[in-house]
């Protein structure tokens, strides 16, 4: 299996939705949303990349690594690699409905739990989104976390609570789909959600909550005095806000604010190994990716999957290797250049 063939085949089953960029960075398909671009100028998702690649690494070969290890480990839950499936819905919409929401989220949960990581699923305005993530973790029974949008606190509690049936490990909430026109024109409510209310869904569901969507200290602040156990620094990927900071130059100030307090999850851009590290350096403890994995999965569905899940780890491990990282407690240091 070849990345090059999967792209290609995914291009044809995406036709008019993604174009299998060589490098997936948001330019060619800017402002389509539905589909597989950035909001707007497409400016938030591109800048997702810019920002990372601003970040650069040392070369480093005068050391004793030989084998690193990427095993990581998140809310006590042991895993392969510090790499994760982002949450994902709308397939129909924004990739042409080659496949449904039910065959996506079983390929990638298969996937997940074959190459030891953890799978997340979303939620959006179609109401059989929620239960098809839900369904593929109680199946497969992978290390799964279902994510509801910003919607009442008595309908997250109850989302929560599904979760938890399904056997799911935490379950997150999409803060940063608050201003969602999609949802709100379906008649479905999203909207902010206060230190009190974030207090009040802490409080009434039994997993641990993750709040997706932080980009700013304060706010990362806030999660962890309320109750949150993770968030994830992220701008939705560039879809629900145009001209945002990238993730890759908040999440410094995000780690020295609430690092210690809270895990950190970080997602945007992320799309190789070297992107993986350098997103651990600025204080994530693991990565979720996205539009790669749903790339994947049309080009050749579970084993293309896991193929992508295996690329990226080889390319941290080299990576680690190359840097003189012998675990991923022991991270190297990363700097912006002039």
């Amino acid at each position: 299996m070849d990345w090059n063939e999967i792209r290609e085949k995914a291009r044809q089953n995406m036709k008019g939705y993604c174009r299998g960029c060589k490098r997936c960075d948001g330019v060619a398909c800017a402002g389509e949303v539905p589909g597989m671009g950035g909001t707007g100028t497409g400016n938030s998702f591109i800048e997702n990349i810019k920002a990372l690649d601003r970040w650069k690494v040392k070369l480093k070969t005068l050391h004793d690594v030989l084998k690193p290890d990427i095993s990581t480990s998140f809310l006590g839950y042991k895993v392969k690699m510090p790499i994760f499936a982002a949450p994902m819905t709308g397939l129909k919409g924004n990739a042409g409905g080659y496949l449904s929401e039910r065959d996506y989220d079983t390929m990638a949960a298969e996937a997940c739990k074959n190459v030891g990581t953890i799978f997340m699923s979303g939620d959006a305005n179609d109401k059989d989104m929620y239960p098809a993530g839900i369904d593929a973790i109680k199946t497969t029974s992978v290390l799964g976390i279902p994510f509801s949008k910003p919607r009442t606190v008595d309908e997250i509690i109850e989302k929560a609570r599904i979760a938890k049936e399904a056997g799911a490990i935490a379950f997150g909430v999409d803060v940063d789909g608050a201003g969602l026109i999609m949802m709100i024109r379906s008649g479905q409510f999203v909207g902010p959600k206060s230190r009190k209310e974030i207090e009040e869904i802490v409080k009434n569901i039994e997993l641990p909550l993750i709040l997706k969507g932080i980009m700013t200290p304060e706010e990362a602040e806030i999660a962890a005095e309320s109750g949150a156990k993770a968030i994830v620094v992220s701008n939705h990927g560039g879809r629900v806000l145009d001209f945002t900071e990238g993730t890759a130059d908040v999440l410094p100030d995000i780690a020295k604010a609430v690092g210690g307090k809270i895990e950190i999850l970080v997602d945007g851009g992320v799309r190789t190994g070297i992107d993986v590290l350098k997103m651990l350096s600025l204080g994530a403890k693991a990565v979720l990716i996205g539009r790669p994995i749903m790339i994947a999965a049309h080009g050749g569905g579970r084993e293309a999957i896991e193929f992508y899940f295996k690329k990226v780890s080889d390319e941290l491990y080299q990576a680690m290797i190359l840097t003189g990282c012998k675990d991923l407690k022991n991270v190297p240091e990363v700097y912006k250049a002039s």
